[in-house]
Formats: structure tokens, sequence, C-alpha cells
């Protein structure tokens, strides 16, 4: 018989993710009908003549001459862009979110003593918890609208509303994603109406229900004909740059979107657990992620040197060996929640 010890992970370990957004698309409304009546958002695109301002060689910054000619080329640029209307002051961004139980249950493993071992110890975290925390920290990001993102900044007034689709419940709520209770540098408030939130989310994943589906409306009032900022496209095929856009906005059926990735992301800002640096508290909740990646500032918060990543952890947890912190069991059933690929090769 297999003990904790000689239990090896499985080479084939996959787990479907549990929050699965809908993209989300576009509209432009004014703050006093914005739950009556709103319009698509439609790409623009523009021609512009921008100045070289990147970085040049020292043979340039050194002649005078080379620099102007080279300030006077013409940057020639087509981009796409997305603007509200001239009569309109308010942007709506709505999505559906799914939320699905089974965490316990990998959708591939290929090693029966290690899922049997993983799948003990999901279900006593299940048993003890309930996705409580977890559940909480996803509904504060949905109540605080974090999933704006650039859009949420310079807004004067954000409201979000939640409605159940399930057929069996008709629950609602409507939340001041501005509230300074609500919060978006962490997840310590008592709001009611996101405990109520919280506590469905919690059911599903904890597959005390099938699943919960919701349909959420974000409003953020950012100003008249104001820009607004649908997901930009990874161009990998740059072909002849200048005869091509050099900003390719996301879109729908002609409607600006936003990436369901994007999205996730946000909601799955959770993470205050990793080892922060002493003494700055600055950089707040992180996505989700193996190893902390935090892409924007170059830096992995949680490093195999400091066993903080996901795979020290996890390959504790599915063993049954108890974490010295509870915070960390949050840390990996969260990772398990985002689902993705976690078999261990056998090549060194």
């Amino acid at each position: 018989m297999a003990t904790k010890d000689t239990i090896k992970p499985a080479s084939v370990l996959a787990f479907e993710k549990k929050l699965v957004p809908s993209d989300g698309r576009f509209y432009g409304t004014t703050w006093e009908q914005r739950t009556q009546a709103a319009t698509p958002l439609k790409l623009q695109e523009k021609s512009v003549r921008g100045t070289i301002s990147n970085r040049l060689k020292k043979a340039l910054q050194d002649d005078p001459a080379k620099l102007d000619a080279e300030v006077d080329k013409p940057n020639l640029q087509t981009v796409d862009s997305c603007a509200l209307g001239s009569e309109q002051d308010t942007l709506k961004l709505s999505f559906t979110l799914k939320i699905l139980s089974g965490v316990e249950t990998p959708s591939a493993c290929n090693s029966v003593e290690f899922n049997a071992s993983y799948a003990q110890a999901a279900k006593t975290y299940i048993e003890t918890e309930g996705f409580t925390e977890l559940a909480h920290r996803y509904a504060t990001n949905i109540a605080n609208a974090r999933f704006l993102w650039r859009n949420r900044v310079g807004a004067d007034r954000i409201e979000v509303v939640v409605n159940v689709l399930n057929q069996d419940d008709e629950s609602s709520w409507i939340f001041d994603a501005k509230d300074k209770t609500i919060g978006i540098k962490n997840f310590t408030n008592t709001h009611p109406d996101i405990t109520a939130l919280a506590v469905k989310i919690a059911d599903a994943l904890s597959g005390k229900r099938e699943f919960l589906l919701l349909e959420i409306n974000a409003y953020a009032q950012v100003g008249s004909a104001q820009d607004v900022y649908p997901s930009e496209e990874l161009v990998l095929d740059k072909g002849n740059s200048k005869s091509k856009k050099s900003k390719i906005l996301y879109h729908i059926d002609s409607i600006a979107s936003m990436h369901s990735q994007k999205i996730g992301n946000a909601l799955r800002t959770i993470d205050t657990w990793y080892p922060q640096p002493e003494a700055d508290d600055s950089i707040g909740p992180i996505a989700i992620e193996v190893y902390g990646a935090v892409t924007n500032l170059g830096k992995a918060y949680r490093s195999p040197k400091d066993k903080a990543d996901f795979y020290t952890l996890f390959d504790k947890f599915a063993r049954g060996e108890i974490l010295a912190k509870k915070q960390d069991e949050h840390y990996v059933m969260a990772v398990l929640v985002r689902g993705g690929v976690f078999g261990e090769s056998g090549k060194d």
C-alpha cells in the first residue's frame, strides 16, 4: 500500500477551469438611462502622424543635425480606437459568468494512487472550508468592478448589477463599485450583499449546486465622448508593418469587446498570500498564477526557492500533508479552480 511519502505526482494531470466568463461586450449609454437603453460601441480606425520618441543611438544623440533629421521623419501609424458617442457619458460592459463544481476530480490523471490521495485532500478542504474564503474574494472582485481594468480609472461613478440566471433562482444585487467599504486593495469587507453572492459562488464550487450562472452588467460614468478601452489583439504576423495597423482592438460582430481571459484574470486577482517584500504593501492582490507572475512588473512573487510556488505546495497538499499555513491551502485550491495542466514531466 502506497504512503504519502511514496506517492509520486502524476505525469498526466489536468484540471478544467471552474470560473468560466464569457467575452465582455461594450455599449454606450447615459448614466440616467443606463438600464433602459444602450447602443453597441463600434471600433474606429485612425491614421495619425506620431513623433519619434524612442531612445536613440549615441551617435544620433551627440549630433544635432542627425537628431533633427531623425525627428523630422514621419512616424505614420494606423490604429484602432473606441469612444463613447457625443451624447453618451457611460460605458456599459456586459458578460456572463458560469461557476462550476468538481474541482476535486481532475479532468485527466494517469496515476490511480495520486488521484485518490488528491481527491481525499480536496474533499477534506471542501468539508472544512467550503470555498468560503475564495468565494468571498471572487464576489468582491465582481462588486468592485476590477474587470473594467483601465476603464475603471477616472470613472466618476461605477455600478455593477448582478443577476442569477439559473431557472430556480431570481437573486440579484446592485453594487456601488467605488464604495470604500468594498475596496480594491484587500478583501476584509463585510458587505452583506457580497456575502450573499459569495454564498452562492461557494455552493457552486463545493458541489452543493451543480452550477451558478451570473449575468454581470457594469456601468462606468467616464465622461461624454471619452475613449474606452476594449482588449487589444496580439498580432503575431507582423508582415509589412508599415502598411498594417499598429494597434488592433478586439470586437465581436463589430461590437467592441473584452477578452474572456482578461475578465477571468481580474476575477482571480485574489492572491494576497504571496511573500511580499518587507514594508511594501503597495502592490496589493495579484492574479492567481503558478509562480505568482506579474508580467507588467517583470517579477514572479512565488519562487520555488522560497517554497511558495504552486507545485511545491500542491505536491504536499495532494499527498495529504498538512500545509504550514491555511492560506497556502486557499492558494492551491484557487490555482485548481483556475485550471491548467500540472503533470510532472519525466525529463529532468
